[in-house]
C-alpha cells in the first residue's frame, strides 16, 4: 500500500469518526418534551377515541329517530349491512351480524375521527368556536357528500347490484347522521386538545432542581 492509498484511507477513517461523534453528540441530546411542533400521534389517537363518541352519539341519534317512525332500532345499521351482505341484511331482525355492523359502524367513526381531528387541530385549533362550528359543520357535509355520493351512489350496485344505501336512507337523515358526528366531536374537542403547558409546569421544577 503506497502512501497515496494510505493518505485516503486515513481520510476516509477520520470522515466516519466525524459521522460517529456527531451520532453520539445527537444520542446524547435530550428530547424535546413537550413537542414544539405539531403532536400527530397525540391528536391521531385522541382522533380515534373522539370518533368513537361521534360515532355512538350519531348512531343513538338513528336508533331513537328510527323507533319514533316505528322501525327497527337498527335500521341503519341493516341498510349499511346491505354493503357486505346485499338485500338479505333488510330483513334481519336480531342476530351476530347486526352486532358486527354496529362495531363497523363504530370503526369507521374511529378513522374518519382521525381525519377531522387532525383537520381541526392543525388548520383550525386558535380559531373563535363559532368558526371551529362552521368548519365542522362543513366537514360533515363533505363526509356525507363523499361517503354518499361520491362512493356508495357507484361502489355498490357495481359490486352487489344496488343501490339500497343511497336509495332506503333519505338524504337529510344521511346529512344529520354525519352531522350530528362532527358536532359532537367538536363539542368533545377540549378533552383530546393537547396542552403543552400542562407538562411544562411539571417539568420545569425537576430542571431548575437540577442546575
Amino acid at each position: 500500500m503506497n502512501r497515496e492509498e494510505l493518505l485516503r484511507k486515513l481520510q476516509q477513517l477520520e470522515s466516519d469518526a466525524q459521522q460517529l461523534r456527531a451520532e453520539l453528540e445527537a444520542e446524547s441530546q435530550p428530547r424535546q418534551w413537550p413537542p414544539s411542533q405539531y403532536y400527530f400521534t397525540y391528536n391521531l389517537l385522541s382522533g380515534m377515541i373522539l370518533g368513537f363518541f361521534g360515532a355512538v352519539s350519531s348512531l343513538l341519534f338513528n336508533v331513537v329517530g328510527s323507533a319514533l317512525v316505528g322501525q327497527h332500532p337498527l335500521q341503519l345499521i341493516k341498510v349499511y349491512l346491505t354493503f357486505p351482505l346485499g338485500e338479505d341484511a333488510l330483513n334481519m331482525e336480531s342476530g351476530l351480524a347486526l352486532a358486527i355492523g354496529c362495531g363497523l359502524y363504530l370503526g369507521t367513526g374511529m378513522l374518519l375521527g382521525i381525519v377531522f381531528n387532525i383537520l381541526m387541530t392543525k388548520f383550525f385549533s386558535g380559531a373563535p368556536f363559532k368558526k371551529q362550528f362552521v368548519v365542522a359543520t362543513g366537514i360533515g357535509i363533505a363526509m356525507w357528500l363523499i361517503n354518499y355520493y361520491g362512493l356508495l351512489s357507484w361502489l355498490q350496485p357495481m359490486v352487489f347490484k344496488g343501490q339500497w344505501i343511497v336509495q332506503l336512507i333519505p338524504w337529510w337523515v344521511a346529512a344529520l347522521t354525519h352531522l350530528v358526528f362532527t358536532w359532537t366531536m367538536q363539542l368533545m374537542q377540549d378533552w383530546g386538545r393537547f396542552d403543552p403547558s400542562m407538562y411544562k409546569s411539571s417539568i420545569q421544577p425537576s430542571q431548575k432542581s437540577a442546575r
